[in-house]
């Protein structure tokens, strides 16, 4: 059996603006609660338990970031590579839970609507626009290739966005008295986390799951295999998505006849090469086959 490894390039994730980021929003939930006590802003108070997310959400990403840079072992033989898409699974499921939580809330406000301060919320609304603005911006460029990075930036930017609309909610209470639009705005606040969140879900349970990637067809790369010239048939495959950097191809090749060991390995770095630059894959692992009685079909269940 051969292997191989093509790594993308990659920075390494930037601890101390995660660490700036966690600072912020503790000072912002810890804010928000006092005031949407004081106010009683039932929004104020959904930011707050927002932010709180965030906090929690943040401190995972960070453990995580650390971890997965610790080298594999004999007992871990992939490190903790796994521990950033295990983060972003956790973000994106309270994302979630926080929604449905400030949806029953926001229910219940319908039937008991109250007085609001309007003048605390816009103050802390503001507030928590420029921290959370200051936190996305911090974590913006590492969201662009990392699903943990991601599920933290996604969190900080749906804060951001249910502060201005709190604040917008503020300055509406302050003129018109329309003291129903914190409750609208609450369960605006819940669909959105809803739906960013979903989608978050369901891409960090896909590669735990170890399914297929989306981009990658595996007919396309056995017909692609199928057509070299010293290959019968490529079978057996199995492909995964280790963490956002790797992407793994496994698969029996059966050889039309009994190749040398020095013209497989020919063959191997033809394939590693043109199932990295075609498909994106940088781990091969390639099981050599000549004649052997087994099932040939493309995927088989262990």
């Amino acid at each position: 059996m051969s292997h191989n490894h093509h790594h993308h390039a990659h920075g390494s994730v930037k601890g101390k603006n995660l660490f700036l980021a966690i600072l912020l929003n503790t000072v912002i939930t810890v804010a928000q609660v006092i005031g949407g006590l004081l106010s009683g802003s039932l929004a104020l108070l959904s930011d707050a338990l927002h932010n709180f997310s965030d906090v929690l959400s943040l401190l995972v990403s960070y453990i995580a970031a650390i971890l997965s840079r610790k080298e594999a072992s004999t007992k871990k033989t992939f490190g903790y590579k796994r521990a950033e898409i295990i983060a972003a699974f956790i973000n994106a499921a309270t994302l979630v839970i926080v929604a449905i939580i400030l949806s029953i809330e926001a229910i219940k406000r319908f039937n008991e609507p109250k007085e609001i301060g309007s003048d605390l919320v816009i103050l802390l609304a503001s507030i928590g626009i420029i921290a959370n603005g200051i936190s996305v911006l911090l974590l913006k460029k590492g969201a662009n290739n990392n699903l943990n990075m991601k599920s933290a930036y996604l969190h900080l930017l749906t804060d951001m966005m249910a502060s201005i609309a709190v604040l917008l909610g503020g300055i509406a209470m302050k003129l018109y008295q329309i003291y129903w639009i914190d409750t609208v705005l609450t369960l605006a606040i819940a669909c959105y986390l809803i739906y960013v969140g979903y989608d978050l879900l369901k891409t960090a349970t896909k590669v735990l799951m170890l399914f297929t990637p989306d981009t990658i067809e595996i007919k396309k790369i056995v017909e692609f295999v199928n057509k070299i010239e010293e290959v019968s048939n490529m079978h057996h495959v199995h492909i995964w998505q280790l963490n956002d950097d790797e992407i793994h191809l496994e698969a029996h090749i059966d050889f039309k006849r009994d190749i040398k060991l020095s013209h497989f390995h020919f063959i191997l770095e033809r394939l590693e090469d043109e199932l990295y630059h075609n498909f994106g894959i940088n781990h091969v692992n390639i099981q050599p086959e000549y004649g052997k009685c087994d099932d040939k079909g493309i995927i088989v269940q262990d």
